[in-house]
């Protein structure tokens, strides 16, 4: 309590920080797009936390860890989605827990501490100003009275009385407070916006005093139970042998891979060499009646693997369920490649969407982490070890994701593989491509422009959807007018609309043709 309040000053240079970021916060966001100013906004908070920190000035390697932020707040430039958020938000707590000096070294540890901070967070601003009001009245800190504030009536009342006299006197006050709009100021006062100032400080309060919660304390470690007979020692021992031991891991480990090669032998037939299906599946239903399913099953062999293969215990040593293991984890990677062709074959048919794509993204991963389960047995790591490689692997991929413009890529795919335009395949579902944003907009320009050449382009539903096309047009340039919203993406989308030039919708007999 007393270094809280000897460091009151502190706390005040705190609030006012917070209080003057909610305001910007309030001029960058309320009730405007998000574009650039997410990125601003993180590098103003990052800047006021290095300055919350001037003993981290001391550490003359400090400039390593703005330069990693700005590597990881750099997808925020390029498109603003709940991706490239998550991943700004995840390094500045990073960021300021380094700062603070309260960041662990384990990659593992670290992503704890960051599921901890993001828990508190929207707490440590109450819990830290009832902390600091406690201390202040334990020190004998003045509070302020009623009658400190009643002094002010009659000066505060006497003062509008004057300046209403004045302002009937004299033109120039009374112009003057002719501008003051009281209804307008009174608008200024929305629930919706106090609770957005009283969020933004919550959140940026939990940056500029990085603190985690204490959720457990240490417990003693109980004493041993001299009395337990041997008899019960002996029968827990021989229960674990014959559940968990050796014989029953060698034993379900050889029936594993027996089930696992038969389930990668059918893949190997129907998906790889094309063999005939039974009759009434075709092989959109085979590709996905197995894809989830293989993956959940994948998940739950390394469960067992990690459970069976502790470090340092007797299974882990025997070299034969070593060798079973490798031969199991790597069918396992096979049936998560099988799941991937799988989920082509289904998507070859029925289109692309964001759903299949996650899909895609989450069984490359899974595989990545059969393949470190090999590693750490090979090696000889822990599991702490595989966590750390598995969560610095996700790290690197939803990084990666950040760059990836999805809705384009879906919205090509469907257009490139539509009935449409090969003749084969499914109808295109236009809606659900005008639903992915404007990133779609030039694939869809492709697909009118195919189709105004041919007999649908006098078909109403074509015209509705050139029609929708246009508006949705006009309602993105508008929005991208303010300076707020601007992106990477989106001024590359800008220089695409400004080069293919406005939208025309031809007559009832006129093909549709874009840009003319």
């Amino acid at each position: 309590m007393t270094s809280l309040f000897t460091a009151a000053p502190s706390y005040c240079s705190r609030f006012g920080v917070a209080v003057l970021l909610a305001a910007l916060a309030d001029f960058l966001f309320y009730g405007q797009p998000v574009g650039i100013t997410v990125f601003l906004f993180a590098i103003l908070i990052a800047a006021a936390v290095v300055a919350m920190h001037p003993a981290a000035f001391n550490d003359g390697r400090l400039w390593i860890k703005p330069a990693a932020l700005l590597v990881a707040l750099l997808p925020l430039t390029e498109n603003v989605s709940a991706l490239s958020v998550s991943v700004a938000l995840a390094a500045m707590i990073v960021f300021a827990l380094s700062l603070s000096g309260r960041l662990r070294h384990s990659i593992a540890r670290i992503a704890g501490q960051i599921g901890l901070f993001l828990l508190a967070a929207p707490f440590r601003f109450i819990r830290d100003f009832i902390r600091w009001r406690k201390t202040a009245r334990r020190f004998g800190r003045r509070r302020i009275r009623l009658a400190a504030l009643a002094v002010w009536v009659m000066p505060l009342t006497l003062g509008a009385v004057f300046l209403t006299l004045f302002g009937a006197a004299n033109p120039v006050i009374d112009y003057w407070l002719s501008l003051i709009d009281l209804l307008k100021l009174l608008d200024l006062i929305q629930l919706a916006r106090i609770a957005f100032w009283l969020f933004v400080l919550a959140g940026v309060w939990a940056f500029l005093r990085p603190r985690l919660p204490r959720l457990f304390r240490r417990l003693p470690r109980a004493a041993p139970v001299a009395d337990v007979s041997a008899r019960s020692e002996g029968t827990v021992t021989n229960i674990e042998d014959i559940l968990f031991g050796k014989a029953a891991i060698l034993r379900a480990l050889v029936i594993f891979n027996m089930l696992f090669a038969l389930q990668t032998g059918l893949d190997a037939a129907y998906l790889w060499g094309g063999a005939a299906l039974p009759d009434g599946l075709s092989y959109a239903a085979y590709a996905h009646r197995g894809a989830y399913p293989l993956i959940v099953t994948a998940l739950l062999a390394a469960g067992f693997v990690l459970a069976a293969l502790r470090p340092g215990s007797a299974t882990s040593a025997d070299p034969v369920i070593r060798r079973l293991v490798y031969a199991w984890v790597a069918q396992n990677i096979m049936l998560v490649i099988s799941s991937i062709l799988r989920l082509d074959l289904y998507i070859g048919i029925y289109a692309l969407t964001y759903w299949r794509v996650a899909a895609f993204v989450w069984m490359g991963l899974v595989a990545a982490g059969l393949a470190l389960i090999i590693a750490r047995i090979a090696l000889g790591k822990s599991n702490e070890w595989l966590l750390s490689a598995n969560l610095l692997t996700l790290s690197a991929t939803l990084y990666a994701c950040c760059y990836i413009n999805f809705a384009a890529t879906i919205a090509n795919y469907n257009v490139d593989h539509s009935l449409e335009m090969t003749g084969r395949g499914i109808t295109l579902d236009t809606w659900y491509l005008r639903s992915l944003g404007p990133d779609a907009f030039p694939a869809l320009d492709r697909f009118l422009e195919h189709q105004s050449r041919t007999a649908a382009a006098n078909d109403p539903n074509f015209r509705e959807l050139a029609g929708v096309r246009g508006s949705d047009e006009g309602w993105y340039r508008t929005l991208q007018q303010n300076w707020r919203a601007w992106s990477f993406r989106d001024w590359r989308l800008n220089r695409y609309l400004d080069r293919r030039g406005p939208l025309v919708i031809p007559s009832a007999t006129e093909p549709y043709v874009p840009g003319r």
